[in-house]
Order: structure tokens, then C-alpha cells, then sequence
């Protein structure tokens, strides 16, 4: 089970103050590319999982991430979904971003689980995906991760935080906002629903 904490910022003016009073504290930034997947029949979005691949693509070498997501609840900016990933070869990634059918075919123990524990019998069908910029920080003892995702309708802005503490986490960048007078917001919905949805959350 994966638990982050979420919370969005309103603007791309926010997100820059906070890329600039957080810059002692840069570790990298990531360049992600995210494709998205399901079962050829529906299998796994019928029982609230999809299939995810993730490209970093300013990295070296280059790297792809299979990832199964499934059951994700939000509830007051703390997210939490299981969550199974390994890492897969970048160029058979990159076939199968091209054709998602190749996706049966890859040698990969999350691809198997989609087969046999969702049922996934026909092959799978992509669903198409998004950009992201990811800047990445070391900061009072927790990673901090700031996003700026690019969609076709538009781009969001938000800052994520995996722990096992989510509400002192929570807590802690919340008073780092406020007293920096940055508006934000706790994040409703992940990304892969705003892409789904088509729409940019209000």
C-alpha cells in the first residue's frame, strides 16, 4: 500500500515560489513520461486498477517502469493505493508505447499479475497519458515532490509526499505553505483521474 500525501497548488505561480524556497534542498529532477493501459474487455478498470507505464527520460540510460495501480482512495489530501512496480527494458517499453498489444509479451512478474489475478485474457488497450516534470527534494528529513503535469487540456500543480506519517507530513508542509503565504489545496482526485476526466480539477 502506497501512502502519499498530496496537496495541490492553485497556479504556476505558486508552483514557482515553491520551486524557489526549496532550492537549497534540490536533489534531481525527472523528466516522466506516463502511459496508461487496461484490459482489452474493460478488466481492469471494472475493478478500479490500471496499468501503468512510467519513462524517465533525462536519465542515463533511460529507464521504464511497469506499474499495476489499483483501489486508490483520496480522502483530506492523503492518498492511499496498492501499488505493485518493477523496472522493465526502456526500449521494450518504448515498443509497447507503440503498440499496446505487445504488452502480453513482456517478461515482466506485474504484466503476469494483470493476467492472472484481474483476468486479463485479450491483450490490453492503451489509453493514452501525460507529462510530467518532477522536481525532487530532501527536506526536513522527508522527499518532497513537486510536480508539474502536462495534460492536452492543461497543467496541474501539485507537491507529494510518501510516508508512513501522513498527517505530521501533511501538517509539516502545510505550515511550510502558510507561512510562506502559498494557497493551496488538498488534492481530490490522482492524475490519472484528472486525465480521465478530461478536465483540470476546479
Amino acid at each position: 500500500m502506497e501512502v502519499e500525501v498530496k496537496l495541490r497548488l492553485p497556479d504556476s505561480a505558486a508552483h514557482r515560489k515553491v520551486l524557489s524556497l526549496l532550492s537549497p534542498f534540490h536533489t534531481k529532477t525527472h523528466h516522466q513520461r506516463n502511459s496508461f493501459y487496461d484490459g482489452a474487455a474493460g478488466e481492469l478498470s471494472s475493478r478500479r486498477a490500471v496499468l501503468r507505464l512510467r519513462f524517465y527520460e533525462n536519465c542515463q540510460p533511460s529507464k521504464c517502469f511497469i506499474c499495476l495501480k489499483a483501489k486508490a482512495v483520496i480522502v483530506d489530501g492523503v492518498s492511499r493505493v496498492e501499488e505493485d512496480e518493477e523496472e522493465v527494458d526502456f526500449e521494450v517499453g518504448l515498443q509497447c508505447l507503440e503498440d499496446a498489444t505487445k504488452l502480453v509479451d513482456v517478461d515482466s512478474r506485474v504484466a503476469r499479475r494483470a493476467h492472472e489475478e484481474f483476468g486479463v485474457k485479450a491483450g490490453f488497450v492503451g489509453l493514452g497519458g501525460f507529462r510530467n516534470v518532477r522536481n525532487v527534494y530532501e527536506w526536513n528529513g522527508v522527499k518532497l515532490e513537486v510536480d508539474e503535469t502536462v495534460y492536452d487540456f492543461g497543467t496541474c500543480y501539485e507537491i507529494e509526499c510518501e510516508s508512513s506519517e501522513p498527517e505530521k507530513v501533511k501538517g509539516m508542509i502545510e505550515e511550510f505553505l502558510k507561512e510562506n503565504e502559498i494557497e493551496y489545496s488538498y488534492s481530490q482526485v490522482s492524475k490519472f483521474a484528472t486525465f480521465r476526466s478530461g478536465k483540470l480539477p476546479q
